[in-house]
């Protein structure tokens, strides 16, 4: 087996070619996946699989694979993997943005950002494609972080942001999209207590930088004012938020992409409630601490 690889468009991450998963995956190829996938942050597969067991087979490749912690996406006969659709009904919230209703819309996040352990990384393989939105990016943290002046690297070293679990697109912070919740939603969310994350925090095996923003998750600094909280907050956020960082996915049935959840945020466009979706995702277990738990009564200033 031998891979082909070349730079997405806009130069974040990789494309991977040359990957079969019908007779599993040599060793020295997956050791070789797994270099490419810790030096690009992001990997896509074309016209691999649509096979909820080839997505176990080449997810195994890069680590353990964890259940997802929201049972509700969990897929049946696969505790591994979450299923992502709304055929028969979405299992998630549904919101109108100017007016038109809209199923799995996600603004910037890392997965698990309210969390002290979150996952390393995951994989999403289409496997029914929309055709009108339903598109996924990724944004390279640790190539916004090398971007930023040495006057505001020294003004964050240090700093610690304060992360909440957001269950309800209105109640974000920063860049909300104005989403207006549409019916009730049957997904059950656990309490998550809030937590801080350093701003500014070392990839455990890369050693780069990277900046933990997170806007769907993330409320303010620890121990600042307000007002200079949320001006900081907002700058660091307008310059993640910029093309030469994000790479967007216009998904074809068959695709794979994976990608460090340590390094890269993502978003989901959303896509018409009258048009059926289904992804398959697995999900690389973490093993590293990030942060500590507040005090519930603590807040950000």
């Amino acid at each position: 087996m031998k891979l082909n690889t070349h730079p997405l468009p806009t130069g974040i991450g990789v494309e991977v070619a040359g990957v079969s998963l019908k007779d599993g995956i040599p060793t020295a190829v997956a050791s070789e996946l797994r270099d490419i996938w810790r030096e690009s942050g992001m990997v896509l597969f074309r016209d691999l699989s649509t096979s909820p067991d080839e997505l176990v087979t080449l997810s195994r490749c890069f680590g353990t694979l964890e259940p997802h912690p929201i049972e509700t996406f969990r897929m049946p006969g696969y505790a591994e993997l979450i299923l992502l659709t709304n055929r028969d009904g979405p299992k998630g919230p549904v919101y109108a943005f100017d007016g038109v209703p809209t199923y799995g819309r996600i603004p910037w996040h890392t997965d698990l950002a309210f969390q002290t352990m979150p996952n390393h990384g995951a994989l999403l393989q289409m496997v029914q494609k929309v055709q009108t939105g339903g598109r996924t990016a990724w944004l390279d943290t640790a190539l916004a972080y090398d971007a930023l002046d040495d006057a505001t690297k020294a003004r964050i070293a240090d700093l610690e942001v304060r992360f909440e679990f957001c269950a309800d697109l209105g109640q974000i912070r920063f860049n909300n999209p104005n989403g207006v919740r549409v019916g009730e939603s049957t997904a059950k969310f656990p309490e998550y207590p809030p937590i801080a994350r350093p701003l500014v925090w070392e990839h455990p095996q890369t050693g780069r930088k990277i900046l933990n923003i997170c806007p769907l998750n993330v409320r303010g600094i620890v121990g600042m004012d307000e007002a200079e909280s949320d001006a900081l907050l907002q700058a660091l956020i307008d310059h993640v938020d910029q093309p030469q960082f994000i790479y967007e996915h216009d998904w074809q049935e068959g695709d794979i992409v994976l990608w460090d959840n340590y390094r890269m945020m993502h978003r989901a466009t959303g896509h018409p409630i009258d048009q059926v979706r289904i992804v398959q995702r697995s999900t690389l277990r973490g093993d590293v601490t990030v942060g500590r738990i507040l005090d519930t009564y603590q807040n950000a200033a």
